[in-house]
């Protein structure tokens, strides 16, 4: 293959791929490596990474020459002679001899059922859940009327986070518990970034949350140990893009702001799962020219 057709396979690729890559550069905004590093292996081995074998190394092997993206995980597909290669939450498919490359999901047509998208919630809900609850803010109702628990990346300044927010009495109401964690939309190193830490390191963190959602100013604390980067990071990880973004107990994403009713609805079955209204993640700022 020449070194043209090469960087045309791995251009075609690299958005599918990389989608799921944060948001943002590390090196210019200064992320520890460790958080980056604790955000990669949110999801365990386990659930990712089937038993090697000789062949799945030497599959491996070829097309990391060819392709110019890391792969995570490459497993056989449920189509014969095809294998699953996976970056992140970005899937492809490959034929056995790493010759062909197939770009898009795969659907068990008999049934109805969209085989990556499957493997997607498994990946999604173990990252999130890797986050740990004692790092989240929650808003419950009584233990005994809890329906659904929905974990949020929820961004202080978001104004649909906001609205999100000021319904909360009502989502209790209906039997949803909401986990919060945080996606600062600007990144880290920001005013709204630096807001969510301030929230955290709080004395009453939902108090604290909820005048910040206000619009209120809350006394700054000293900074403490706190889970922001990594929420983040994982988030960018995920695709999140913008919030806020809600996680499903069954690892399903739906990106964007839903009423009390529509989200019971869609969490009962008896709605479609469709994105609502979202304030968007600012694009990343251009490479300085050298």
């Amino acid at each position: 293959m020449s070194s043209f057709k090469f960087l045309s396979v791995a251009a075609l690729l690299l958005p599918t791929l990389a989608a799921c890559a944060p948001p943002y550069d590390p090196a210019v905004d200064a992320a520890p490596a460790a958080a980056t590093t604790e955000a990669a292996a949110a999801t365990p081995a386990a659930a990712i990474e089937p038993a090697s074998t000789p062949e799945l190394e030497a599959l491996r092997t070829k097309l990391a020459a060819k392709l110019a993206v890391p792969i995570q995980a490459i497993r056989p597909s449920p189509m014969p002679g095809i294998y699953e290669i996976q970056a992140g939450l970005s899937f492809g498919y490959v034929s056995g001899d790493g010759e062909y490359l197939i770009e898009g999901d795969m659907v068990h047509l008999s049934v109805g059922e969209n085989i990556t998208e499957k493997r997607r919630k498994v990946v999604r809900l173990a990252a999130v859940e890797k986050l740990g609850v004692e790092n989240m803010i929650i808003f419950a109702p009584p233990a005994d009327q809890i329906k659904h628990t929905l974990t949020v990346f929820t961004d202080i300044d978001c104004g649909y986070c906001r609205m999100l927010h000021s319904q909360m009495a009502d989502y209790n109401a209906k039997g949803i518990a909401i986990r919060y964690v945080f996606f600062p939309r600007s990144g880290p190193n920001t005013k709204a970034f630096f807001e969510a830490e301030n929230v955290w390191c709080s004395a009453d963190r939902k108090t604290a949350l909820t005048k910040s959602k206000l619009g209120e100013t809350i006394p700054e604390v000293a900074k403490c140990k706190n889970p922001i980067l990594d929420q983040y990071t994982t988030g960018g990880a995920i695709g999140v893009r913008g919030t806020p973004s809600l996680i499903l107990e069954d690892g399903e994403m739906i990106p964007g702001y839903q009423t009390p009713d529509q989200l019971l609805q869609v969490l009962e079955g008896k709605a479609a799962k469709v994105a609502g209204p979202t304030d968007a993640a600012p694009a990343p700022a251009p490479a300085p020219k050298s």
